[in-house]
């Protein structure tokens, strides 16, 4: 199997870990780069030339300990349609996050204790798998992550909650207590629902 064949099985990138993995040099990927049948999009991960840019999927490379989170993770869930202008990702409090930082993502930190609450798999707009939070968690981040609350983010987002099918409201509470937030989640509910 060729790097490229490789990368047409994965949505069109491919990392130099899948290929050391399926035996093939590295070198090879040089290669293929220099053929133009592969284009490098960041230090370990490339793409066919013809592959749309998957900003999601370039920064959870790129920052393997971020989860997608927050106004990012509702976007992806599909509870706003208002996409962010910038990433959010929350890491371990232990992490340093000052090059995700400096590569325009807002980064949030949590304590290791809740650091994996929530974390589930989704495919982006472009169909690449990302972790983000599940969308109870991501409702308790937005919640929780601002001194003053968006409601141009938070008020439509839970009322999409209310409405969604998807809706786990005992989740919910479960994880805004756990997150330090419960009253103000309860506040809205009890107004929602």
């Amino acid at each position: 199997m060729s790097v490229v064949e490789i990368a047409s099985k994965h949505n069109g990138f491919v990392t130099t870990s899948q290929v050391t993995n399926s035996g093939i040099p590295r070198r090879k990927l040089a290669e293929a780069v220099e053929e133009g049948a592969l284009i490098r999009i960041d230090r370990g991960l490339y793409a066919l030339p013809e592959v749309w840019e998957d900003p999601y999927l370039i920064a959870q490379h790129r920052f393997s300990r971020g989860i997608f989170s927050d106004d990012t993770a509702l976007f992806l869930h599909g509870m706003t349609d208002k996409a962010p202008f910038v990433l959010t990702m929350t890491f371990p409090r232990s992490y340093n996050a000052s090059a995700a930082r400096d590569a325009g993502i807002v980064c949030r930190t949590c304590s290791d204790e809740v650091y994996d609450l929530g974390v589930v798999t989704m495919r982006t707009e472009y169909g690449n798998s990302v972790r983000l939070y599940d969308l109870e968690r991501s409702l308790c981040d937005v919640v929780r992550g601002q001194k003053t609350i968006d409601s141009q983010v938070v008020a439509p987002a839970m009322k999409a909650y209310a409405r969604s099918k998807r809706r786990d409201a005992a989740k919910l509470i479960w994880y805004a207590g756990k997150l330090g937030v419960e009253k103000k989640v309860r506040g809205y509910l009890e107004v929602l629902l």
